[in-house]
């Protein structure tokens, strides 16, 4: 994967008309899918509402947001009522977050939050536009990045050091079985994958999930058996090859090489 832009002659003279058209460009020309791999990464049309790339191998679809800053704990989003209706669908491509140096022309961060993790905690309701604007009274939603645990981080390229492919292949492949659950329970188990990687260790035990019992409950005030909640939580992400279960109670997190 090369990193730098290709210099193609631009149309635009203004530097984010200039840095869109170059970052776009690269995407098409280096970026594998990485739900099947294939080097087929295709621009929609302009103004298309809801993604910016598909697949023509396997039709994944991707919405790239590209900056030179790295980003926070927000990503600025579109339409609030628009993006809680992609989520109730399910028509909700998987996201871009580009970084990119225009001194060097070049990719400094790449990775991809797979669809599969956006749920309704991470999507935060922006205040309604002033009456004096433009477009007075649009609520506006950002895409809140410290609800998604790193499972959901995918990178490309970190801090300017391409990762191998097999790596983002497998990472990706890890958690794709989320995409089979519905909705609310999605949720639950995003919500103990953040958990186990906030005790900071790959083998744990139950106990120290259980500590995460007031938080859960706080986030889901109508459930009345988290405990019993987490342990099926944790069996469900051992079933399906994210957790190995090493012994009464001990758990270890299965990672990605």
């Amino acid at each position: 994967m090369k990193l730098g832009f290709e210099e193609e002659q631009t149309p635009y003279e203004g530097p984010t008309q200039r840095a869109r058209f170059w970052t776009e460009a690269w995407v098409r020309n280096q970026v594998y899918c990485p739900n099947c791999g294939e080097p087929n990464i295709e621009r929609y049309e302009n103004n298309r509402p809801v993604a910016d790339f598909f697949c023509a191998s396997c039709r994944e679809e991707y919405e790239l947001k590209a900056q030179k800053t790295k980003f926070g704990t927000k990503v600025l989003d579109g339409a609030f009522r628009t993006m809680i209706e992609r989520l109730d669908s399910a028509n909700n491509p998987s996201l871009m977050l580009m970084n990119y140096d225009l001194k060097s022309l070049s990719v400094t961060n790449l990775f991809v939050v797979p669809k599969h993790f956006f749920v309704r905690e991470i999507i935060e309701r922006r205040k309604p536009l002033a009456a004096t604007a433009r477009r007075a009274g649009w609520v506006g939603c950002n895409i809140l990045l410290n609800g998604i645990p790193e499972a959901g981080k995918i990178f490309y390229v970190k801090d300017g050091r391409p990762l191998p492919r097999k790596t983002v292949l497998d990472k990706w492949q890890q958690t794709l079985f989320l995409r089979k659950e519905r909705t609310e329970a999605r949720g639950w188990l995003i919500e103990v994958m953040k958990c186990v990687e906030l005790i900071g260790r790959h083998e744990f035990d139950l106990d120290e999930v259980y500590a995460f019992e007031a938080k859960l409950s706080a986030l889901y005030p109508n459930n009345q058996h988290v405990r019993q909640k987490i342990r099926q939580q944790l069996q469900v992400l051992r079933d399906h090859g994210y957790l190995d279960f090493v012994g009464r109670g001990h758990y270890r997190l299965r990672l990605c090489a």
